[in-house]
């Protein structure tokens, strides 16, 4: 009995050893996953962010990231990121860019997620936070594309109805303690090389578009579309009428900013994002107007916010291929001359 077992233990021993060995063996070659996961991130030149598309990414109606992806990302790999609405798309140049949501949260949310995930390295990054917007006629038109010089918190603060107000005054009180990340200046140099680039770009216009434009005698509002500069107002309020709009213009004077010329709902949510991991130099807004924040004198805010079959501004299509028009010129310049633009912004 003492030797079989001692035949057992001996042949259990070497099983043992056998087993251990080929563990050890199989340890030393890298699993599929852990060699996905050291690939080298794509190293990201510029990041193109727009909030919705209407369909596809391409081949339909266009919404604010077709005509993007069309130019940049046509059959590019899908990069799914865990916290993101969409995908990211990134193309050999090092030019990248995705569906962010609409709204503050849903834009930053999706944004912070994409900073942070490893699949790409921002660390000398450029931002172009894209999209449609409305304008106050007497500051813009259906059409026209607007580069911010400040992006403005519309919703931070304190607020009452009117009818509880001194007559004229204004309803809208900063609240202390959101003094950081209630307004943000962009960088001036940067502006001015978005102006510079791209001011005299010929932009679509439709004839929907000016026929609504004579509504208003507003010399502004008739204009044709055109590359501008101003205060860009974010509110996750769509907010409409000559009131809302005075109080927008009184936020952005009270703010020690630019006129107020767009109003939108996401650039400086996502601004305060990119501000925590990166800094604000490398970050633009650009924004194509595709309503009124106001009725005509003729309509009531109502009949502006819902208006009958037909009564629409139109323009919407042209305005969208203009966005892209514009800050395409842009994105190419700064891929086509990285050398200079890789450390910072250069002088204009």
């Amino acid at each position: 009995m003492l030797s079989r077992w001692t035949s057992l233990s001996a042949r259990w021993s070497a099983l043992c050893a056998a087993a251990l060995l080929a563990t050890a063996c199989a340890s030393t070659s890298p699993a599929p996953a852990a060699s996905a996961a050291t690939a080298a991130p794509v190293k990201v030149k510029v990041f193109v962010a727009a909030m919705f598309e209407i369909g596809q990414n391409t081949g339909d109606r266009a919404g604010e990231f077709q005509y993007w992806y069309e130019r940049y990302w046509k059959g590019a790999r899908p990069m799914a990121v865990p916290g993101a609405l969409q995908p990211v798309y990134c193309n050999a140049d090092g030019v990248c860019g995705a569906v962010l949501g609409m709204g503050k949260v849903n834009s930053s949310s999706s944004m912070q997620a994409i900073l942070l995930n490893p699949q790409f390295d921002f660390s000398e990054a450029y931002y172009v936070i894209s999209g449609v917007a409305g304008t106050p006629p007497s500051r813009g038109t259906i059409g026209e594309v607007s580069w911010a010089t400040w992006l403005v918190d519309y919703d931070l603060g304190h607020r009452w109805a009117p009818e509880e107000n001194k007559a004229g005054e204004p309803t809208f009180m900063p609240r202390k303690g959101y003094e950081d990340y209630r307004r943000f200046k962009l960088n001036p140099d940067l502006v001015g090389w978005a102006m510079k680039l791209s001011a005299d770009t010929p932009l679509k216009d439709s004839e929907s578009a000016r026929k609504y434009r004579l509504r208003y005698p507003d010399a502004a509002a008739r204009r044709a579309p055109f590359v501008g500069t101003g205060t860009h107002m974010t509110g996750d309020t769509f907010f409409h009428g000559p009131g809302m709009s005075k109080q927008a213009q009184y936020i952005a004077k009270l703010y020690g900013a630019d006129d107020y010329v767009i109003t939108e709902m996401e650039a400086a949510a996502i601004t305060l994002v990119i501000k925590r991991t990166h800094g604000t130099d490398r970050v633009m807004s650009l924004r194509g107007a595709v309503n009124f924040d106001q009725g005509n004198p003729k309509e009531s805010t109502l009949q502006h916010l819902d208006p009958a079959p037909g009564e629409t501004a139109g323009g919407f299509a042209e305005t969208v291929e203009n966005i892209a028009l514009v800050g395409t010129r842009v994105v190419d310049h700064i891929v086509k001359n990285w050398p200079q633009w890789q450390a910072g912004v250069p002088k204009p």
